[in-house]
């Protein structure tokens, strides 16, 4: 079953990424998670994909009311932690998405939501 990993991260975590000093620590960390996944028992094809995002400064929030456009700049609302990137990862079941949520390296200071994907969708 296809599981999203979405990865939620505090406002130092977007500035780690900013900071030359710290960014390639956080690169690091996540690609060794990368690595973890694809070469666990989950098949490498098995880790559909995924993507970092940029800080939630850089968003724009559209929504329809009354037929009507409404257009805010930034995040839809305001939060310690944003969205900062997701994994896509195929697996047995929820247990097994849960372990990966686990080691992700956002984990330790923000949040995962591990959500499954509706089937017949990517």
């Amino acid at each position: 079953m296809k599981y999203a990993l979405l990865c939620y991260e505090t406002p130092d975590d977007f500035a780690t990424r900013d900071d030359a000093r710290r960014q390639s620590a956080y690169r690091a960390a996540h690609s060794a998670y990368l690595d973890r996944l694809k070469h666990a028992h989950v098949a490498v094809a098995s880790v559909v994909g995924g993507a970092g995002l940029v800080a939630p400064h850089a968003a724009t929030t559209l929504r329809l009311r009354g037929g009507s456009r409404q257009v805010l700049d930034g995040p839809y609302s305001d939060t310690k932690e944003a969205l900062g990137g997701i994994y896509l990862i195929d697996v047995d079941n929820l247990d097994a998405a849960l372990g990966w949520a686990e080691q992700c390296p956002t984990a330790k200071t923000g949040a995962i939501e591990v959500r499954p994907v509706m089937p017949g969708s990517g």
